[in-house]
């Protein structure tokens, strides 16, 4: 987002805005990591059991915001760059100040939704780096894969990219869920906690590389219960058989027969 804002700027001959958007997006950082450790520090003022309970919450809406992150990129994806110059056309002409809110805006809908999915993961991975540095990996290449888009040396089919992005986020918000839920049977609130579905932990140890690559991608748990197991299938089975449904194309309107 932030490269098609700033090659729309430079292209058409706007460079003096730029500072305005680099603004707008320092503030959307600065939020969303202010959010990332308010959150944390909640946590770990609480007792055990609040913290499971606060943890599985803030799983569940992390996977609620990844889902319809995931049907919004569904839908704006053939749009998203004339509708991002759209809105920065309009805040240009209202002055600075909006040019500033826009982008904030902009970028940090999609800042505070990573902030809350970042910790929701890094939580379900446990006491280890592998969330925070698989987290600055994505956004290294993040920033390089903009950095090229901008430049003009790669070209993205906005479409495609979407739709195999989101196929990938449907299984981790899958993984995610699931974990949120087994918070939540730790701390009492859902039933079942000592009711395995299976026990792959000889197959698949979670100190393994595999098993760990399984569990900080996919939050894949070699033990399960029957519930996470009944959640994770569930929301697999909706969310992805919604997200491949054909899009409707928008009707044209009926044309007046003349008089």
């Amino acid at each position: 987002m932030v490269s098609i804002l700033v090659a729309f700027l430079v292209r058409t001959g706007r460079r003096s805005v730029l500072p305005m958007v680099w603004l707008g997006v320092l503030i959307a950082i600065a939020v969303s990591t202010a959010v990332t450790l308010g959150l944390t520090l909640t946590q770990q003022a609480l007792t055990f059991e609040a913290q499971e309970a606060f943890g599985g919450g803030l799983s569940i809406i992390a996977v609620g915001f990844v889902t319809l992150m995931i049907f919004w990129m569904r839908r704006v994806a053939r749009s998203i760059s004339s509708e991002l110059r759209g809105r920065l056309e309009s805040a240009i002409q209202m002055g600075s100040m909006a040019v500033v809110v826009m982008a904030a805006l902009t970028v940090g809908r999609e800042g505070l939704e990573t902030a809350v999915f970042f910790f929701a993961a890094a939580q379900a991975a446990g006491e280890t780096t592998e969330p925070l540095i698989g987290f600055l990996l994505g956004i290294a290449v993040s920033i390089v894969l903009a950095y090229l888009i901008y430049r003009g040396a790669v070209s993205l089919n906005m479409g495609k990219f979407f739709t195999v992005t989101g196929i990938l986020l449907i299984f981790v918000a899958a993984g995610i869920l699931a974990y949120g839920v087994h918070d939540l049977q730790e701390a009492g609130i859902l039933p079942g906690f000592g009711a395995l579905a299976f026990d792959v932990s000889a197959a698949v140890p979670p100190d393994s590389w595999y098993g760990t690559l399984l569990k900080g991608i996919f939050n894949f748990s070699p033990q399960t219960t029957v519930l996470e197991a009944v959640v994770w299938v569930a929301y697999v089975a909706v969310v992805l058989t919604l997200f491949l449904l054909p899009q409707r194309s928008p009707r044209a309107a009926p044309v007046a027969s003349p008089l």
